[in-house]
């Protein structure tokens, strides 16, 4: 018999609000081989997830400015344009969310968000406010995959992990999930959503 699930976290990027870099730099870069160049080579995941862990954009621009001097508008432009990455949000995922948390239950957000983006996004997105709270990565020095933000999300709001159920995009992090002892689910989309939730006794 499975555990009945008391807990539903959502990550937000590519679950709730949708999340693409190439919009704004269509514009800053038009080459489209020279854009792929530069987020393979400058402004790459690997350098922006350290915003999610806590460093500042200032010493972000710095680093990559020193080392392509060239291209400091380009990097500068990261920042400068990050509100056109997330130009709308999902409202099947989202009508999902609010519907389990009119239903009483305990919905909470994990992300992995840089502290002042993600505080930008709460004020565009407002059912980013609506959950009984949610942990932020640059808040707190810790990312997804990492086991230990899922123990510290789980200590902060009581969560027991066996009766936690995760939602998320990435599979990296659906495996972290599973490895500090919650249920995890892929998000592909909303339809799947629901059947996920559905093998877990949770209708919507």
């Amino acid at each position: 018999m499975t555990t009945e699930i008391q807990h539903i976290v959502f990550d937000i990027g590519k679950v709730l609000i949708h999340y693409d870099p190439n919009l704004p730099y269509a514009k800053v870069i038009p080459d489209e081989a020279e854009r792929a160049w530069f987020f393979a080579n400058v402004c790459t995941h690997d350098w922006n997830i350290e915003q999610d862990r806590g460093r500042t954009w200032e010493e972000a621009e710095e680093l990559l400015i020193a080392e392509h001097p060239e291209r400091a508008e380009q990097i500068r432009a990261f920042r400068k344009n990050w509100h056109a990455m997330v130009p709308h949000h999902y409202e099947d995922s989202v009508a999902i969310m609010e519907k389990l948390i009119a239903e009483g239950r305990d919905v909470t957000l994990l992300t992995n968000f840089a502290s002042d983006t993600f505080r930008e996004a709460q004020e565009r997105f407002p059912f980013l406010s609506r959950t009984r709270g949610v942990t932020v990565s640059g808040d707190i020095g810790l990312i997804k995959p990492d086991v230990a933000i899922y123990e510290t999300h789980a200590k902060e709001f009581g969560l027991d992990p066996a009766s936690t159920i995760f939602i998320d995009d990435s599979l990296a992090n659906v495996e972290g999930a599973r490895a500090a002892g919650w249920k995890a689910v892929h998000f592909t989309g909303a339809d799947k959503l629901r059947a996920d939730l559905s093998s877990y006794g949770i209708e919507v």
